[in-house]
């Protein structure tokens, strides 16, 4: 006799329902936790990658320093009144006052500052000579890159001034670049009309020659002096030129 299957008691039915029910509920939540440790996986991942991402650093400038552009030579200097003195002129400064020297040349204009105070002859001499108009129409006739441009002389040679000198007025103040100084001979005391600005710090004429003056506006006009050596090329075609040098006087709260 084949045996049958026998029909399941109602009681039967329900805990095979409610064990059905559990396992079923069982597998629901396992496959909720599986899903969620796969997101949370693929979030760390993603944290992970773009944290080891290089960090991108704006660019640096490129260099924006201005190169200096010298002008062509331009305006008509006046011929030089050639003229020579007896003597020193009298100290008749007020060493109170401002100094400014204005000059006016055929690469453009600077301004230098007078420095009475440091060297009161010098400063006196200068100021005599430029409102006579001795230094219009002369050339920077000595010009070393680097190192000096030197005018102040009539003849353009490097061998001119004005019939007398000024003796040595030495001080602590540094030839750095930008200074002016006046030239001389061997003889400490024989400084007559030549001056110079020094284009570089030269330390070498600290306390040998007089400091009288700084530039203080106009400084790559200096630089733009042509190049000249009469020691080397005494033929050479004459230097930029002297079109005006003016002294403005400021008295004290002018």
């Amino acid at each position: 006799m084949a045996l049958v299957p026998e029909s399941p008691s109602i009681l039967a039915v329900i805990h095979r329902l409610a064990f059905v029910l559990a396992a079923t509920a069982l597998l629901v939540l396992a496959f909720a936790c599986g899903s969620n440790e796969e997101a949370n996986n693929s979030s760390q991942s993603t944290v992970a990658a773009t944290s080891n991402k290089s960090v991108a650093f704006p660019s640096l400038p490129t260099s924006t320093a201005a190169t200096t552009s010298c002008q062509a030579p331009s305006g008509t200097p006046p011929e030089v009144q050639v003229k020579s003195y007896p003597q020193r002129p009298p100290l008749t400064i007020d060493k109170s006052h401002q100094f400014i020297a204005h000059v006016y040349t055929t690469r453009g204009h600077f301004i230098i500052q007078l420095l009475p105070d440091l060297a009161p002859e010098h400063v006196n001499s200068f100021v005599f000579l430029a409102r006579d108009k001795f230094f219009n129409g002369t050339t920077f006739h000595r010009v070393i890159p680097g190192f000096v441009a030197q005018g102040g002389d009539q003849t353009g040679r490097g061998n001119g001034g004005p019939g007398y000198s000024v003796p040595l007025e030495p001080s602590q103040e540094p030839f750095v670049r930008g200074i002016v100084g006046m030239a001389r001979s061997n003889d400490p005391n024989s400084a007559g009309s030549q001056w110079f600005v020094t284009l570089g710090d030269a330390p070498n004429l600290n306390g040998s020659y007089t400091v009288f003056g700084k530039v203080v506006q106009g400084m790559e006009v200096v630089d733009c002096l042509s190049p000249r050596d009469p020691s080397v090329n005494p033929n050479a075609p004459p230097g930029d030129a002297i079109i005006d040098l003016a002294i403005q006087e400021i008295a004290p709260g002018g």
